[in-house]
C-alpha cells in the first residue's frame, strides 16, 4: 500500500468525521449547549431509526448477527482481560483499574465508528458495524456499569439497564422484516429514512460537544496504558478473533474496524457516576481519538486489501 494510497483513506475517510466533530466542539465551547438532552435524541430516537433501516436494507444473513454478537462479547471479554492482566502487573489501585478497564474494552463505536464504516466500507460495512454497536451498547449498559460499580450492581439493575437499550429493540424487528422480505409502505418507510439520516450527523456533532466539555487533568503514565491497549491491543485482538470465527467479506471488515475504534466517551459518565478515576477515562477517550487516524488509516488499507 503506497503513500498516497494511506493518504487518500486519511483524508476521504477519517479527515471528515474530525471535521464534522469538530462544528460539534466549536459549538461546544461557544455555545455551551445541553449535550446530554441532544444525545439522548440521539440515543433513543435516530440510532434505532439508523439500526432499523441499516438492517433492513442491507443482505444480512441470519448467521451474521450471531457471529457478531459473539465477536462483540469476545473481544470485549478479551479486551477486559488484557487490561486486567496488565492493571495487576503495575499494581494499580482499584479505581485506577476500573478506569483502565473502561477505557480498553468499551470502545466508540457509534458516534465514530459508524461513519468511518460507512466512508470505509460503504452501506454494506455500516450495516454489520451497526450490529456491533448495538451489541456493544447492552455490554456498556450491564456490563460496564457493573464493572464501573466495582460489582454492586444486581442483576436485576443490570437488565433494566438492557431493557432501556432502544436499538436492542430495532435489531429483532428489522432483522423480522428483512428474512420475510416484507416492504414497509412508504408513510412508515419515510419517516424512518428521515430519522435515520439524523443519527450520523447527529453522533458526531455530539462527539465533538463531548470532548469540548473533557477537563483533561490526568495521570499521564494510567492513560498511556489505556491509550495503548485501546489503540494496539483492540485491532489485534479483532484481526484474531476474525481469523478464529471465520469472518469474512463486509462482516470481517467491518467487526475488526469496530473492535479498533477509540475508548467511548460513555465510559466517562460511567466514571464520574461511580468515582472511577474519571480523569484517567477522559484522558483515554480524547488521546485514543486525536491519535486513533495512525492507527485505523493502516488498518482500513489492510482491510481492504485482504478484503
Amino acid at each position: 500500500m503506497s503513500l498516497s494510497a494511506l493518504f487518500d483513506i486519511l483524508l476521504n475517510n477519517i479527515a471528515p468525521v474530525f471535521l464534522a466533530a469538530a462544528t460539534g466542539y466549536l459549538v461546544g465551547k461557544r455555545l455551551k449547549p445541553d449535550v446530554r438532552s441532544i444525545s439522548r435524541i440521539t440515543f433513543y430516537i435516530f440510532s434505532p431509526a439508523l439500526v432499523f433501516r441499516a438492517i433492513v436494507n442491507s443482505q444480512l444473513s441470519g448467521g451474521e448477527f450471531g457471529q457478531m454478537a459473539l465477536f462483540t462479547l469476545l473481544v470485549v471479554l478479551i479486551s477486559g482481560g488484557l487490561a486486567l492482566l496488565v492493571g495487576r502487573a503495575l499494581r494499580y489501585p482499584r479505581p485506577v483499574m476500573v478506569a483502565l478497564l473502561l477505557s480498553v474494552m468499551f470502545v466508540n463505536g457509534g458516534n465514530f465508528g459508524l461513519p468511518i464504516n460507512l466512508y470505509a466500507f460503504g452501506e454494506a460495512g455500516l450495516a454489520r458495524a451497526v450490529l456491533y454497536f448495538a451489541f456493544s451498547t447492552v455490554l456498556v449498559y450491564s456490563l460496564g456499569v457493573f464493572i464501573a460499580g466495582n460489582g454492586r450492581m444486581e442483576w436485576r439493575a443490570a437488565l433494566r439497564n438492557v431493557a432501556q437499550v432502544p436499538a436492542l429493540y430495532a435489531l429483532p424487528l428489522a432483522g423480522l422484516v428483512q428474512m420475510m422480505g416484507w416492504q414497509l409502505p412508504a408513510p412508515l418507510q419515510r419517516p424512518v429514512d428521515l430519522l435515520a439520516g439524523a443519527a450520523i450527523p447527529c453522533m458526531l456533532v455530539i462527539l465533538g460537544m463531548q470532548l469540548a466539555q473533557a477537563k483533561f487533568r490526568s495521570n499521564l503514565g494510567a492513560v498511556s496504558v489505556a491509550a495503548g491497549l485501546r489503540l494496539l491491543a483492540g485491532p489485534a485482538v479483532g484481526l484474531l478473533l476474525a481469523a478464529l470465527l471465520g469472518l469474512e467479506g463486509p462482516l470481517r471488515q467491518a467487526a475488526v474496524l469496530e473492535a479498533a475504534m477509540p475508548t467511548a466517551v460513555i465510559n466517562t459518565i460511567l466514571a464520574v457516576e461511580y468515582d472511577a478515576s474519571p480523569e484517567i477515562v477522559t484522558g483515554a477517550v480524547v488521546i485514543t481519538t486525536l491519535l486513533s487516524p495512525l492507527t485505523l488509516t493502516p488498518l482500513i488499507a489492510y482491510l481492504r486489501l485482504a478484503g
